[in-house]
């Protein structure tokens, strides 16, 4: 594909957020750019604001003329249905129709890219790379899996000799990337939907590390069944963290690289997952030459990621937090995280459990996850691409909690249930559209405080 001989773009899923990062790349370059999604978010309406044309119908006849015209490019997500009738009439038509992943390897392929693979902790460690990069002054693009708080977007271009890029193993998809530096922050079974079992999935990391360029580099944490560079906290890494300190919430500690000891490094954002993702940032900068004393600075600078423990309120006596975690291992990494900055508070956790298919293959995991809390408010599960499974429900999962501060909330019923929660900490949980009642609940609680 030779992006200059492409005169418009089409993308089905537009909203999604890896999705809206390329249609603002192809925005910024000047091409025409529309599309469809499932329904109105406020990724949609950003990319409205800039003038990108969304419509939330499955109808060609909603389809602007420019986009049904040769040179054409279709970009679409695994997420589409392949009965969708827009993706079927460019089939049909003999349209250029690549998925996201495809795209992004094309884009990326000829830059310096420094790509994030992992189960958990991908969208954090490729923003705070990103935040590096730009302290340090380096001309790159980054396509990032959640909004950084400090670009205020999910995009970023200073530049296109480096690129910063999230290599999701969703469907294979960081298989089409082209990586100089890579780096594995996990492995935990996911996506068995896809994969089947987890040793295929495990299978599907070792090939995105074989498809590093010569003389290229990969990073991985400590423990992990595969060969590279290790990095963690008190464990003897090659880029290991070592005497952590806490004075009012941020971590301050010594960060043992190959060559040298960086002393007092400062870092804000809560929970040891948090510490490990900004290691590997910082490891996968030092190889593109930035001063390591520089590096370090800028971790203490790092702002945090939207809806990765991100605080909506913060007060002396209530702290309310929203988070992504959608997996057992990412719940665990948030209990871990609040209990250590918020000692001796009770917990309340809302939930809102992501997929069917995740919620039967890991629903033990989930009960022992959420059992750790001191309150759990359960949502339905939010479906996304899947249809229901026959006996896979909230209330079924429910039961499975140990835990008898626990109770089955229709989200209709929400802000009336979490009303009264005007003490200790109340975090909210999941990757499907809780996210978009976490501003509901801020205005209730924070009037009520």
């Amino acid at each position: 594909m030779n992006l200059k001989n492409i005169h418009s773009v089409y993308f089905i899923g537009i909203g999604g957020i890896g999705m809206s990062a390329l249609a603002r790349y192809f925005d910024f370059i000047g091409k025409p750019v529309a599309g469809y999604d499932k329904t109105p978010t406020p990724i949609t309406d950003g990319l409205q604001e800039k003038g990108i044309q969304v419509h939330f119908e499955d109808d060609i006849a909603s389809v602007p003329d420019t986009f049904k015209q040769p040179g054409t490019l279709v970009v679409y997500t695994p997420a589409v249905p392949s009965s969708h009738g827009e993706l079927n009439f460019y089939k049909a038509n003999g349209f250029e129709i690549k998925k996201r992943s495809e795209v992004l390897g094309i884009i990326t392929k000829d830059s310096y890219c420094l790509a994030v693979a992992g189960t958990h902790g991908k969208t954090t460690t490729s923003c705070i790379l990103a935040h590096l990069l730009k302290e340090c002054g380096l001309p790159f693009t980054a396509f990032l899996g959640g909004v950084s708080e400090d670009f205020n977007s999910n995009f970023v271009l200073e530049g296109t000799e480096y690129s910063v890029v999230e290599a999701d193993e969703f469907d294979r998809s960081f298989l089409r990337l082209f990586p100089t530096v890579a780096c594995i922050t996990s492995m935990d079974a996911d996506h068995l939907d896809i994969y089947g079992t987890h040793e295929e999935l495990l299978q599907s990391f070792r090939d995105f590390a074989g498809r590093i360029k010569p003389g290229g580099k990969l990073f991985v944490r400590k423990g992990l069944p595969m060969e590279g560079i290790t990095f963690g906290i008190e464990d003897g890494s090659d880029f290991c963290i070592e005497h952590i300190d806490i004075e009012q919430g941020t971590y301050i500690f010594d960060l043992v690289t190959p060559s040298e000891v960086l002393k007092q490094v400062r870092f804000g954002k809560p929970g040891r997952h948090n510490l490990l993702n900004g290691l590997a940032a910082f490891a996968m900068a030092v190889q593109t030459g930035c001063p390591p004393h520089r590096l370090a600075e800028a971790l203490a600078t790092f702002k945090g990621v939207q809806r990765r423990f991100s605080y909506q309120i913060k007060e002396k006596d209530f702290v309310f937090i929203d988070d992504y975690a959608h997996h057992p291992a990412e719940i665990d990494a948030v209990h871990q995280a609040i209990r250590e900055m918020h000692p001796g508070e009770k917990v309340t956790v809302i939930f809102q459990p992501h997929l069917f298919s995740r919620t039967k293959d890991f629903a033990d995991d989930f009960a022992r996850s959420l059992s750790q809390f001191d309150k759990v408010i359960l949502l339905e599960i939010y479906p996304a691409r899947e249809e229901p499974m026959e006996g896979i429900t909230s209330a079924w999962l429910l039961q499975k909690i140990n835990n008898p501060n626990k109770k089955l909330v229709p989200k209709a019923e929400l802000i009336k249930e979490v009303s009264n929660c005007k003490t200790g900490v109340l975090v909210a949980l999941g990757a499907g559209d809780i996210g978009l009642e976490v501003p509901k609940i801020k205005k209730e609680l924070a009037y009520a405080g």
